[in-house]
């Protein structure tokens, strides 16, 4: 177990680092505003020493992530070194560059597991998203690669109100393609998706969807289903389970940043952006300072990260839920400059807190 466990700590168990700002897509929602003039500041060299820096607080789940990954030219020089020292590596890229070879290679440099993102059921809906038309169909191709070289992946969809009236078919596509996990994304108005914020999903719609995903996910065998950025739902299956006089199953992928738990954020996982810098989350725009500057050890136990499992403010530091719900901390500070106030998603007003 990591050293970060020590003395009540949460150990750091997952990790995403964006290797580049560079991207072939043009994004609505990018919480990274990348994009074709996008860069990759630090080196092979500075990029190993980043990942060195890692290792020494332990053998976290390590995601290469962008941007667009594959762009990047020694993105399998790095994940063949993450591998060495010990992190299960995984890749997070937008599918549109998977052929034969990059799939031969990514097997080949021990990256285990691969998430692609699949925001609709059809090109219309995709590529309306992602800004660039054909997109969807080179996903499906980049899919078939992956089925074909042996590569388990995963598929992350995000929603806005453009978008959600397809969730369940895009759900059902993901089934359909053979994914290991669908993640199913509520946009967080960060990045790019700043200028979303009249047409994200409502409050009211927010806690439909994710009942529908509660009752979709009790007969879903095939794949795991979670919402992501969506701690409510843990609430909401807690209060199913009550009403049921059953426990309530929290299953979990062995690649994945959650599992038992709403907000993550500063308790199991963390991000790394182009220059180094530490974050609570991806979309949680305040760092804990450069890894070149503080070692990991020092970051995760800093105050802005330590915040992040302290005392909430408002509705959620007196609900009942708060421990396994826990808000989203980037919504509340988007919405009240103060990300440990109330979650403004959350419909929620019971408990009391006990």
């Amino acid at each position: 177990m990591s050293a970060l466990s020590e003395n009540g700590v949460p150990a750091l168990k997952w990790v995403a680092w964006e290797t580049t700002r560079k991207c072939n897509l043009d994004c609505v929602h990018c919480r990274s505003a990348a994009g074709a003039r996008g860069e990759a500041p630090l080196d092979t060299g500075r990029a190993f020493l980043l990942m060195d820096r890692i290792a020494e607080a332990g053998k976290p789940v390590f995601v290469l992530s962008g941007g667009e990954p594959l762009l990047r030219p020694d993105i399998f020089e790095l994940a063949a070194y993450g591998s060495r020292l010990g992190f299960r590596m995984a890749m997070a890229t937008n599918g549109t560059l998977l052929t034969a070879d990059t799939c031969r290679r990514i097997k080949d440099s021990g990256i285990k597991i691969v998430s692609v993102s699949l925001d609709g059921p059809d090109a219309a809906t995709h590529d309306g998203f992602r800004r660039q038309e054909g997109a969807f169909e080179k996903i499906l191709k980049g899919v078939g690669e992956l089925k074909a070289h042996g590569v388990e992946f995963i598929v992350n969809s995000s929603f806005t109100r453009r978008n959600q009236d397809r969730v369940e078919d895009t759900c059902r596509l993901a089934r359909e393609l053979g994914a290991k996990a669908w993640y199913m994304f509520m946009v967080v108005p960060m990045g790019r998706a700043d200028d979303l914020s009249g047409e994200l999903i409502s409050p009211e719609d927010y806690e439909r969807i994710l009942k529908w995903h509660l009752g979709m996910e009790a007969g879903e065998k095939k794949m795991l289903v979670r919402p992501t950025c969506a701690p409510s739902y843990y609430r909401l299956k807690l209060q199913a389970a009550a009403e049921a006089g059953a426990g309530a199953e929290m299953r979990s992928l062995s690649f994945s940043p959650g599992g038992a738990k709403g907000c993550v954020a500063a308790q199991s996982i963390a991000y790394i952006d182009a220059d180094g810098a530490m974050y609570p989350c991806s979309y949680f725009p305040l760092s804990g300072g450069s890894l070149f500057e503080r070692s990991v050890k020092e970051i995760w136990d800093s105050e802005l990260f330590r915040s992040f499992r302290g005392d909430y403010k408002g509705q959620c530091g007196a609900c009942e839920y708060r421990a396994v719900c826990g808000g989203c901390r980037a919504r509340s500070l988007a919405r009240h400059g103060d990300h440990l106030a109330a979650d403004p998603y959350c419909a929620w007003t019971g408990g009391g807190g006990r």
